[in-house]
Formats: structure tokens, sequence, C-alpha cells
């Protein structure tokens, strides 16, 4: 297994927890000895004092025991919960290696269960194995072992019974073990099915959807259930079966040994310390039973995980700083690019050279790439013909932090994170002053947001959720400009913004004097009409290039568009 390299740190506690369980179970085989001897000495004899002092002994045994087995708890936890930190940090940081096309195939709910859901199972599993997994099988053969030196004839009892058992548990384990991995599955596309209605709800709610959506969340819940229930019953046979063998040979053991005591070949100690081993094997085979269910869950969470963790990303980072300087910021050189689902390109054939220092507006239809397009240039995708080049320099051969460095992007949905307006800004720059921070705020006009949560330590819920659209987009885009990035791309982030604040914030974008080059994608032609050059997408293809006025006369697509949004505008 893969995922026991995590385990090395805690290589004492993994020792030592099974170590302090033997010694506990060593204490557990002898006290039938001593029951013996109080009913044989004790009692047969009517010595009192004897039967103090055994019961004295049984008593020391339960205590020493006890500590034993709190300490291979604390030993066997601090290793389970050690070793799946490892791996949950281990998991993390290789998804954080991922591409979004590496994200699109292998699908967020999945990686979820696997953080949470099989992480869970892996360190429960951990923590029982460590405790009970050597402790179980040595109680059951020291208890054979124990019964055969009082008896030989009577412990060959022991020698049937265990075999027996063991066809039974580990029968069970192989075949239950597939079934786990499939229940696991259907909890990934539950998953999947719920975040995405839960996301959706007012989508799903506008449309009148909820009958559709509640009837597709049933058939897949069925489905798991179903698959559920079998493993369930395969593994509820482990149970009964095992008290069948075990309670048929306590029979046969009672019986044998009521003719040996009949005979005198053995005393009602011996019967009776026959018995109570009998009986530990019972217990400690129920209890490998139930850990036997538990492992097969964590080992089949553990495959899991390792897939994920053995899926190399499909991009790689080279080794240029982001000092690279040339005439050109952003060249697109007969770029396509295709999603890893789709059958047809998203964008194809975009060749565009742009200077340091210009504005880029990128309008289109819905649909239309525009979106894919500067997804290009922070390398969420790659493309899949043609190169595109930061100064000069193919994308593929900055290092992960240059290439961020010198970009600065906002994305189309605006997100925030929980914590502080200042840590969520730190995000840009993780060593800006203050200054630098509310000169941002200033730039993306959103002053009054800050005056009105009541300054940079205001609160923000997971996703913003405590602010609106336009706020949220506006502290995005100051979180972009506090990097003082090169490149800085604006996604349709003003969408939520009113045209006066749009321009306003246009206007504080192009007065910056570190001669950012812009980006501006936006369904809006009054957002990007003053933009240097504007690429007009359809169907993933630029159908045109150039300013407003040249764009008016030579591109219907972009007329079209202008037009009617003009009309719209002059009627409102």
């Amino acid at each position: 297994m893969k995922l026991f390299k995590y385990l090395k740190k805690y290589t004492k506690e993994a020792i030592l927890g099974p170590l302090f369980k033997l010694l506990e179970a060593t204490l557990e085989l002898i006290v039938p000895l001593v029951v013996a001897s109080i009913i044989d000495k004790g009692i047969g004899n009517s010595d009192g004092a004897y039967i103090i002092k055994m019961c004295a002994v049984l008593v020391m045994l339960g205590v020493v025991g006890l500590g034993f087995s709190v300490t291979a708890q604390y030993f066997a936890a601090k290793a389970s919960v050690g070793f799946v930190t490892g791996v949950r940090n281990a998991l993390f940081a290789h998804v954080q290696s991922f591409s979004h096309s590496d994200l699109d195939s292998i699908g967020t709910s999945t990686l979820i269960t696997r953080m949470t859901t099989d992480s869970s199972r892996v360190q429960s599993g951990l923590n029982l194995a460590l405790r009970l997994l050597l402790r179980s099988p040595f109680v059951v053969f020291g208890a054979m072992i124990m019964a055969l030196s009082i008896d030989g004839s009577a412990g060959a009892t022991f020698a049937v019974v265990i075999p027996a058992l063991s066809i039974i548990v580990f029968g069970i384990m192989l075949i239950t073990t597939p079934l786990y991995k499939k229940v696991q599955g259907g909890v990934d596309k539950i998953l999947k099915r719920t975040r995405e209605t839960l996301s959706g709800a007012r989508v799903v709610r506008a449309f009148a959807m909820e009958d559709a959506q509640y009837t597709s969340f049933s058939t897949e819940n069925s489905s798991l259930t179903t698959a559920q229930k079998k493993a369930g019953h395969i593994s509820a046979l482990l149970n009964p079966l095992t008290y069948i063998v075990i309670n048929l040979g306590i029979l046969l053991l009672i019986y044998i040994g009521a003719i040996k005591v009949d005979s005198g070949e053995l005393s009602q100690g011996q019967v009776i310390a026959l018995y109570n081993y009998m009986s530990q094997i019972l217990v400690e085979l129920v209890k490998l039973a139930n850990l036997i269910v538990s492992i097969t869950k964590a080992l089949a969470s553990a495959s899991r995980i390792s897939s994920v963790l053995e899926i190399a990303p499909t991009q790689s980072f080279g080794e240029c700083g982001a000092d690279a300087r040339s005439e050109y910021a952003v060249e697109f050189n007969n770029v396509s690019m295709r999603y890893p689902s789709a059958s047809e390109d998203a964008i194809s054939g975009i060749d565009l050279k742009v200077k340091h220092g210009e504005t880029i507006g990128i309008i289109g239809g819905t649909g239309s790439g525009k979106t894919s397009l500067i997804s290009l240039i922070p390398r969420f995708y790659d493309a899949r013909d043609g190169e595109v080049r930061l100064d000069g320099v193919s994308i593929g051969d900055y290092s992960r932090e240059a290439l961020m460095h010198k970009i600065g992007i906002v994305p189309q949905r605006a997100t925030l994170f929980t914590g502080t307006i200042r840590e969520n800004m730190l995000w840009g720059d993780k060593n800006a002053t203050d200054e630098a921070i509310y000169e941002a705020i200033e730039i993306a006009q959103a002053s009054d947001v800050l005056e009105s949560k009541g300054g940079l330590d205001a609160e923000v819920s997971a996703g913003g959720r405590n602010l609106s659209g336009g706020q949220r987009q506006r502290l995005t885009i100051a979180r972009a400009l506090v990097g003082s990035p090169d490149i800085l791309i604006l996604d349709d982030s003003a969408s939520a913004l009113d045209y006066a604040t749009d321009a306003r914030l246009r206007a504080s974008i192009k007065a910056l004097d570190c001669g950012q080059t812009v980006f501006i994608v936006s369904q809006r032609t009054s957002s990007v009409m003053f933009a240097d050059r504007i690429v007009v997408l359809d169907d993933g293809e630029a159908v045109g290039i150039g300013t407003h006025t040249e764009l008016l006369e030579s591109c219907p697509v972009y007329r079209e568009i202008y037009e009617s949004q003009f009309k719209k505008e002059a009627r409102a």
C-alpha cells in the first residue's frame, strides 16, 4: 500500500500500540488459569484465604491490563490521526497541482468524498487494525495453545473450530471488498447530484424541475441503497455464522469435559478454564469479523485515495521567472482549445498579438468562447493546437509562481473566502500593506463597501454570501489589483455593476500608471467600446478584431450586438 509511507513518522506509535495490546492479551490468557485455580484449590479445599489471594490477583491483572489497553489506545490514535493528516495534506496538495482539465475529468464531488468520507474511514480502519489486528489472532491461537496444554483431546475441538471460523471470516471479506468499492462509487454519484441540485436550487425552482430532480435523485439513491443492502446482507452473516460454529464447539467441549470429569481425567476448574478459553475465542473472532469489515471498507477507501494520488497532472511547468520582457505581452498563435469531454473545439484558429499597456475587449454571445480564450492566459487549460506566449516565452516554460505573479484574474463568478476583507485582499499579495489594499479597493470602486462593513477587519462568510453580487465583484477586482500584475483579466466581472460604477471602474483602471495589459470580457458593448482593440467571438472563432468604430463598419456580429443593446438602453 503506497499510503503507508505517510506512517513512517509514526513508526514508534505503530509498534507500541499493538505491543501494549499484546501485553494486555497475555494477561487475559492468564485469567482462566487463575479462575480454574480458585475453583479447584480454593473452593475445592474450602480455603478462603487462597480465594481472597487469587481474587486480588484477578483485580491486579484487570488494573494492569486496563493500563496497557489505555496506553495502546493512545499510541494507536496518535498514529492513525497523524497518518490520515499526512494523507489529507498530500491529497490536497496533489489536487492543487491539477489543471482545470484534470479537475473536469475527475470530478469535484469525487475529490470531496476522497478528502472527507474516505479519509475518515481509513483513519478508523487503521486505529482498529493497530489495536486488534494482532491482538485478536494472538488471543485466538493463545487460547487454543492454553487449551491444548490443559487437555490435548478436549483442546482438539479448538483445532476444528478455528479453521472453520477463519474460512467464514475471510470468505465473507473477499466477497464484500468489491461490493464496498461499488457502494463508495454510488456515494460519489449521490454527492454529485446533491451538490448540483443545491448549488442550482434557484434554477431548479425557476423551471419547476423539483419533481424531475427528485426522480433522478431517487433513482441514484435506490441504486446506492440496493448496493448497500447487498453488502450489508453478506456482512450480516458474519456474527450468526460465527456464533453457530462457536456454540457448537462449546457444546462439544462441555460434552467431552463432562465425560472426562466423570472419569477423573479433568477437574471442574479445568473444564471451566476450557469453556472460558472457548468464550474468549468467540469474543475475539466476533471482534475480528467486525474488524475485517471495517478494514475492508478502509482498504477500499485507501485504494480510492491512492488512485487519485497516482493520477499525474497533465500540466508541467518550466523554470522561467516573471522578469521576461518582449514587445508583446500576450501572443495567441493560431490557438485552438477543446474541453476534455467535448467533441468540438471551444475556440479555434485565434491569432492575436497584444502589446504592453493595451486594453483588449472581448465580446460575443453566450457560448462564443470568451472565457475559454482568456482561460488560456493563466493556463487554466492548455491549447490543443497553436501556442500562447507571454513576453515572448511559451506559457509552458514559466514556473507556476512566475505565471501567477504576472497575471491577476477576476473570474466570471466572484468568489470570496471565509475570513476578513483584509485576509481576502492578501490573496493578491501576501505582503501587501494596508495602504496598498486601500488603494486597490478605491480603484475597484469598493470604498463604500469597506465603509458599510466596518473596515478591513470585517468578516466575510464562505463565498461572500453576506455581500451583494456587486460588492463581491468589486472586492474580487480589488484583490486582483493588490498584486499589481502585469496582465489583468476581467472576465465579465462588472455584470452586477450599474453602468455608472462600471464606467468609473474602467476609467480608474485605465488611469493606472503601471502599464498594465488589460483584458475585459463582457457582453456589454459599453464595457469594451473604449478598449484599444476589441475581439469579437462567434462560435469559438474571431470574426472581427479592431476598434469600436472599425467593427461597427466591418463586423456584422458586433454591429448586431451593439444595436440590440443600444436600442434597449434607449428604451430604458
